[in-house]
């Protein structure tokens, strides 16, 4: 997560505590790092800590949210491209960046799951409604452009990729029980909703 401009001191302070909580969710997982650990890798007493957040769980939900509105920051960049070819050449290159990704996806889920269903059910409901938006507003960009099927279902197609999403992050036990990874779902379910989503000269196109 990257820290957002415009911030008042006190906003800043709070910000980089939740980018840092982050990256050490990140690389131990949520339930083996606890507030002590923030504090001490921050340098800053747990007095500090309280004056920015009344608990883990509550550092927890915001960071969720944080992660929801910086994704949505990143979709906002591709709309104001205004071209849906670029917007899906860069959604293939994000899709190869994330390649090596080492980022300890499952056992943040488990994590989440298991010690804060209620902040995780909330980050789904979000994360559903985010992405639900965005598909919408590129379809309806790419069959402006002749590049998306006139005859498309764009809300239903939306909820269906979006569900898709939210099933598989939260069932991340079935993937890998049947020897994938996240990053490959992701990029082949990609690779299925772009091709069913194009019109024949999209399709020219991607391929």
């Amino acid at each position: 997560m990257q820290p957002f401009l415009g911030k008042t001191m006190s906003e800043d302070q709070k910000t980089h505590i939740i980018k840092t909580a982050g990256e050490m969710f990140f690389r131990l997982g949520i339930r083996s790092v606890s507030i002590d650990d923030i504090c001490r890798e921050m340098g800053m007493s747990k007095k500090t800590f309280y004056v920015y957040f009344a608990s883990k769980d509550e550092l927890v939900a915001q960071l969720l949210h944080a992660n929801v509105a910086y994704i949505a920051g990143k979709m906002d960049e591709l709309l104001e491209l205004k071209d849906f070819r670029k917007l899906v050449s860069r959604f293939i290159k994000h899709q190869e960046a994330e390649k090596n990704d080492v980022r300890r996806v499952p056992q943040l889920v488990y994590d989440l799951k298991k010690y804060y269903p209620r902040q995780f059910a909330e980050f789904q409901e979000e994360c559903f409604k985010t992405q639900k938006e965005y598909i919408m507003a590129y379809l309806e960009q790419g069959q402006q452009e002749g590049l998306v099927r006139a005859n498309l279902n764009i809300e239903l197609t939306a909820v269906l990729f979006a569900k898709i999403h939210s099933d598989a992050i939260n069932d991340f036990e079935v993937i890998e029980g049947h020897g994938h990874n996240m990053h490959q779902l992701g990029h082949t379910a990609m690779d299925i909703f772009v091709r069913g989503v194009l019109s024949e000269e999209g399709l020219k196109l991607y391929n």
